[in-house]
Formats: structure tokens, C-alpha cells, sequence
């Protein structure tokens, strides 16, 4: 009797351990996969470049507080900290993955046109003008994807290598504050299925959509399409 009691417990042990073995190693290749798709590295610090208001200098427009907030989340979920710098940085981003949030648009920011005319030669942003159908409109590939506020909006995600630095970068460039919000919001959650939509991790650029914005905020974006090979052409 005692001994079958024994080979129960150890039964029920080995059980519960085999158990709590494989859901960790599932949890720490999901972390992995994620630390993968945003570029990142347990233990690294991640610059986070947040450009200023439209039109209002050293102003920042509280959508993008909140999606600094859902990269520090994300960050620190990876085991990383996170060091913000405003949209007038200058240098390269060394051995520290670099999320630059928002479009230069009114000189919003700054280094998002920088990383735009140096890596992403085959993006137009065309410029904010209450005249012009197109005002901000992001164009690739021959398709204009046209500005409708509070019902469609676009967000160009691109993440790439500059070739002096040894991390990438995450530009995030929205046609608005929210915009901005809605598409680190959606990757932070649903990076597993970009994944499998687009060719690579390491390099890639995507335009996310958001629609029904007067409804639902920020919580209804999708991936609308993979335009890593035009967006890196001349």
C-alpha cells in the first residue's frame, strides 16, 4: 500500500514538473520570438525617439505618451530599459534598438524624415495641406493610402539596419498621434501573425490600417501590406 502511494506521489511530481518545464520553455520562445520581431535583446536599452505635437515644439500630443507607455511595457517585458529622447536626436543609435514614434510632418519629428530619405527611398509622404485630397497621404509602390481622420487612417512600420550601428530601428510612422498608438498597440499583441505574413524579421517595412477611429480609438487596426521591397528601392 505504501508503495503504490509512493509511486503515485513521485508519479504526480514528475508530472507537475514535466508540466511546469514545458510551459516555460514555451513562454521563453515566445519571449524570444517577440525580442526577435521588435529587434531587441534581454538586458539592452532601447531608445525611444518621440516626436513633438504638429506644429508645437517641445509639446507632446498624449497619444504618443500612451504608446511610449505600451513600449516601455514592452520593453519591459523583455527584460530591457528604456531611455527616451525627443524627436531632435542626433547620432546613431549604436548597440540600442531604436523605436521612433511619429511622422515629421510640422517638424513633428525630425528623424523620422532623416530615417525616411536614408532607408526607405521608395516612401513618399506627401505634405499636410487642408487644400490637397492627398494632405499626408502615404504613397508607395504606386498606391496612395489617403488620410480620412476619425474613420481610416495609415501607419508605414519599417524596422532596418543602419549600417553604423549594430541594433535597428523600429520607425513607427502614423498619419496621426493615434494612429501611432493603434499600430504599437495591435504589434505589440499580434506580432505572431505579421510574422507569418511577412518575408523577414530583420528587415521589413508594412503599412498597418486603423479604421472606425471615432468608434473604437485606437483597438481596430489590421495589417494591410507587406511593401518591404518597394519601400527599400529607389
Amino acid at each position: 500500500m505504501l508503495e503504490n502511494i509512493a509511486v503515485g506521489l513521485l508519479t504526480s511530481f514528475l508530472g507537475g514538473a514535466f508540466v511546469w518545464l514545458w510551459e516555460r520553455a514555451k513562454r521563453t520562445r515566445e519571449v524570444n520570438r517577440r525580442a526577435r520581431f521588435f529587434g531587441v535583446r534581454p538586458g539592452q536599452t532601447c531608445l525611444v525617439v518621440l516626436g513633438d505635437k504638429y506644429n508645437a515644439p517641445k509639446t507632446t500630443a498624449y497619444p504618443d505618451t500612451r504608446a511610449a507607455v505600451e513600449l516601455a511595457l514592452l520593453a519591459g517585458e523583455l527584460g530591457c530599459e528604456v531611455l527616451v529622447e525627443s524627436g531632435n536626436f542626433r547620432g546613431g543609435n549604436g548597440d540600442r534598438t531604436e523605436f521612433c514614434v511619429g511622422g515629421p510632418s510640422g517638424g513633428a519629428n525630425p528623424r523620422t524624415g532623416g530615417h525616411l530619405t536614408a532607408h526607405l527611398p521608395g516612401v513618399t509622404l506627401h505634405p499636410y495641406d487642408t487644400a490637397d485630397a492627398d494632405s499626408i497621404a502615404i504613397e508607395v509602390d504606386g498606391e496612395k493610402y489617403l488620410y480620412d481622420r476619425g474613420n481610416r487612417e495609415h501607419v508605414l512600420v519599417a524596422k532596418f539596419t543602419p549600417t553604423e550601428s549594430t541594433s535597428p530601428v523600429f520607425l513607427v510612422c502614423g498619419q496621426s498621434a493615434l494612429s501611432n498608438l493603434a499600430a504599437i498597440h495591435y504589434l505589440r499583441r499580434e506580432f505572431a501573425t505579421v510574422t507569418k505574413r511577412i518575408r523577414a524579421v530583420d528587415r521589413f517595412c508594412i503599412l498597418i490600417s486603423v479604421s472606425d477611429i471615432d468608434t473604437y480609438d485606437h483597438h481596430r487596426a489590421t495589417l494591410e501590406r507587406d511593401v518591404t521591397t518597394a519601400a527599400f528601392t529607389v
